[in-house]
């Protein structure tokens, strides 16, 4: 597929190679009519001569032969034990994908042990806390969109949106409040509302992990935590693996009550997408 800088596509290709085939003009002419290289249109030149119009479709970048590939046997193998068949990781995990297989979706591909996902036993035991900062867009779109004279005019200060997150770790249930800042006395305020909307759905929060963000050290919130019977945690405190964290990717959408647009997210647990209702 030709990409959208490309000085060619299948028409242009078509229209240099009648130039030069059915029209006679020089390779040199041709090249500099259609702002390509001597080699480019001989190249389609020629196609146009062995094939017609049907060469002037790309072709697969894969090759011809591959004397060195994977015989059939081993493939049957590696397809029936996987990675346990003594080649590499990235051997293997091209035959699977040849074979529409996962690709090594269940085993660890440097060491083909089975993964395990970690998982608290209980809901509640233990709860993830972040916060993402988000860019609010304008209406009328911003300088990405529209370019930076009109992105400077729709320029309007509508600021940052902190979608505060909490994430109970065995039922992977989800609480997300769109705030105005990410200080110690708002991060203990979510957590306060988070634990009541936690207990209608029958979850009593024990622990939280967080990062080590400002807000997370300071008395504010170890003070909170307490009131509620909650032991704060960070990964400082010897947890070093990180929490379920939050698709990146901003979908356009918006947040109730909040000025300008904001993409909604989604959090990726164990490979399913779970959507995530911002309120207020």
């Amino acid at each position: 597929m030709s990409h959208r800088n490309a000085p060619l596509t299948p028409t242009g290709r078509l229209r240099l190679a009648r130039c030069v085939v059915d029209d006679g003009w020089p390779l040199r002419r041709a090249a500099e009519r259609f702002q390509v290289s001597h080699t480019t249109a001989a190249r389609w030149a020629g196609r146009y001569r062995q094939l017609g119009e049907a060469g002037m479709q790309d072709r697969s970048s894969r090759p011809h032969h591959q004397p060195r590939r994977t015989p059939p046997a081993i493939e049957t193998q590696v397809v029936r034990l996987a990675t346990r068949c003594g080649i590499a990781a990235s051997t293997a995990h091209r035959i699977l994908v040849r074979h529409g297989l996962p690709a090594l979706a269940a085993c660890d591909r440097a060491t083909g042990e089975p993964v395990r996902c970690y998982e608290r036993s209980r809901p509640g035991e233990l709860v993830h806390i972040d916060v993402k900062k988000l860019g609010r867009i304008p209406d009328g779109g911003g300088h990405r969109t529209q370019g930076r004279p009109e992105g400077r005019r729709n320029r309007t200060g509508t600021g940052y949106a902190y979608l505060h997150t909490a994430l109970d770790d065995h039922t992977r249930l989800a609480y997300t409040e769109d705030l105005p800042d990410e200080t110690a006395a708002t991060c203990a305020g979510f957590l306060t509302r988070a634990t009541a909307w936690f207990a209608t759905h029958g979850i009593t929060i024990e622990r939280v992990l967080t990062d080590n963000a400002w807000a997370y050290t300071k008395t504010t919130w170890r003070q909170t935590c307490h009131q509620l019977g909650i032991s704060p945690r960070s990964r400082s405190e010897g947890d070093r693996r990180c929490p379920v964290e939050a698709v990146r990717s901003v979908r356009g959408g918006s947040v109730p009550g909040a000025p300008g647009r904001l993409g909604h997210r989604s959090l990726n647990c164990r490979g399913r997408s779970v959507p995530i209702t911002a309120t207020r």
